[in-house]
């Protein structure tokens, strides 16, 4: 009896008999900052896949004018040419919608962690007719003034004739971090 006494004099009570290794609260807090980490990895590159740009060149690569905005032909619609005295016919001018169109005030911010631009600009437009799908490049730059990226978006909405319309904070794409100015231009539009 005196034998198994001293066995537990001499272990201790509290002492792990299991065979296990005891693990300390240090490196339960260890091992969840580990599992935090790679769920956050998880979380971000979901996120980065499904954010929707997914079909956006890359910075360094021209955006192509025809592939960013697609636009219907015009049904043609036969000219009244009055005949001249020369016999010839005088052909009227005619503008392209973009042409009267002018942003009149704009800024920009950042957004959705600083790479996101959303652009804010007063759209005129001095035509004798409604236009929609306005297309709109917007050029970043550096505060030196040197080139960065060129973004440009269309807007699915209508701007009446000789009217104004203000668009908020329209999410124009992903922008360098070493951009500070914006200047935006319409580049297209359509007829209605």
């Amino acid at each position: 009896m005196s034998i198994e006494l001293s066995r537990i004099g001499s272990a201790g009570l509290n002492d792990n008999l299991s065979g296990w290794p005891e693990k300390s609260p240090i490196k339960y807090l260890r091992l969840g900052f580990v599992w935090l980490a790679a769920a956050l990895i998880a979380i971000l590159g979901a996120w980065a896949l499904l954010s929707g740009d997914a079909g956006e060149p890359d910075e360094s690569e021209p955006v192509p004018l025809a592939a960013a905005v697609a636009t219907e032909p015009a049904p043609s619609v036969p000219a009244f040419n009055p005949p001249t005295a020369a016999g010839e016919a005088i052909a009227p001018e005619e503008t392209a919608p973009v042409d009267g169109l002018k942003i009149s005030s704009q800024y920009w911010r950042r957004g959705g962690l600083g790479s996101i631009a959303l652009v804010t600009f007063t759209l005129r437009n001095r035509n004798d007719y409604a236009v929609t799908d306005i297309a709109i490049s917007c050029a970043f730059s550096r505060r030196d003034g040197s080139h960065l990226t060129d973004r440009t978006r269309v807007i699915h909405d209508t701007v009446n004739m000789r009217g104004r319309k203000t668009f908020a904070r329209i999410h124009v794409g992903f922008v360098n971090v070493n951009a500070s100015k914006a200047k935006c231009a319409p580049v297209a539009a359509r007829h209605i």
